[in-house]
């Protein structure tokens, strides 16, 4: 693969997200990063790149997860991005209307970066996380997602739990 050929490396990491997605399930993660997110060394995250803005790239995970009927995404952003002030940060302010109106309907969870951090950290000792480099210079916009079960929720597993306690 050649360095000028960015569509090349675009459909890379839709190759590599396309494989992965069949074999996550819920306590899996998707990671969006900015261009500055560090390279994390645990065995269970791979890190890969992609030659696009992180709003693109954004946009087309959250198409693959909706077509993934045995997955759904909670979705988590840094709470910090709601500080980061155009001026520090020129585009800061388009990028936050772009990203809510990418992830309207969703339940979109606000915390602090370390918080997310450290979340990942745990997850990454059992379970698989893909990370997705972009070339977004604007800090604390990455995205993320935790993948949990298409096909099941919260108040189905209370029922079950429930009555598997009274039984």
């Amino acid at each position: 693969m050649s360095a000028a050929d960015p569509l090349k490396r675009t459909r890379e990491w839709e190759v590599v997200l396309g494989r992965r997605l069949p074999l996550f399930g819920h306590r899996n993660w998707i990671v969006i990063a900015d261009a500055a997110y560090p390279h994390q060394s645990a065995d269970g995250i791979v890190t890969i790149v992609a030659d696009g803005d992180l709003l693109t790239v954004t946009e087309r995970v959250l198409a693959l997860i909706a077509q993934a009927k045995h997955v759904k995404a909670n979705v988590y952003t840094d709470r910090e991005l709601n500080f980061v002030d155009e001026h520090d940060a020129p585009g800061v302010d388009a990028f936050r209307r772009e990203l809510a109106r990418l992830v309207q309907g969703a339940e979109l969870k606000q915390l602090p970066h370390e918080e997310i951090i450290a979340k990942l950290d745990r997850a990454a000792r059992a379970f698989s996380i893909l990370i997705i480099k972009t070339t977004t210079l604007i800090p604390y916009t990455s995205v993320f997602f935790e993948l949990d079960c298409g096909y099941w929720n919260a108040a189905a597993e209370n029922r079950l739990r429930a009555a598997i306690a009274t039984d």
